[in-house]
């Protein structure tokens, strides 16, 4: 759905959209980024290079070649020292949001959480008492 928002990079007032999170200007300046960074990769004695080489030979920030692998338009797969930060711990990655190390992290807290949660319902089941209709006890008579 497309509504009107400041540009991230300039504040100028545009239309965001699914394609575009930018204003024309700035993103014909992105265009023109990516172009420069495909050129170098795509280099046979840049394919190899790191996201800091890559950054010092294209003049290209961080952030924006960040930006192009996240959405899909640089594939790691085939520059395999390249990659963006996790979440979490910042780590290089090549996919996802969180690095291996994190998600088992997560997961194993979560399945502690579980553990603790069903030790709590057992206990309560225990605690539970019951009461049987129609039971005959000492005080009926």
């Amino acid at each position: 759905m497309e509504q009107l928002t400041n540009c991230a990079n300039c504040g100028q007032l545009h239309i965001k959209n699914s394609v575009r999170d930018v204003c024309e200007t700035c993103y014909r300046q992105e265009e023109e980024a990516y172009t420069t960074v495909y050129k170098f990769i795509r280099q046979r004695v840049n394919r190899t290079a790191t996201m800091q080489q890559v950054v010092d030979g294209t003049g290209v920030e961080e952030k924006l070649i960040i930006k192009f692998i996240k959405k899909g338009r640089i594939h790691v797969s085939q520059f395999p020292n390249l990659g963006y930060p996790c979440d979490r711990c910042g780590a290089y990655i090549k996919t996802g949001k969180l690095c291996d190390d994190c998600k088992k992290d997560i997961n194993s807290q979560i399945s502690a959480l579980d553990r603790e949660e069903e030790r709590n319902r057992a206990e309560e089941k225990i605690k539970t008492y019951h009461a049987v209709k129609g039971a005959k006890g000492i005080w009926d008579k």
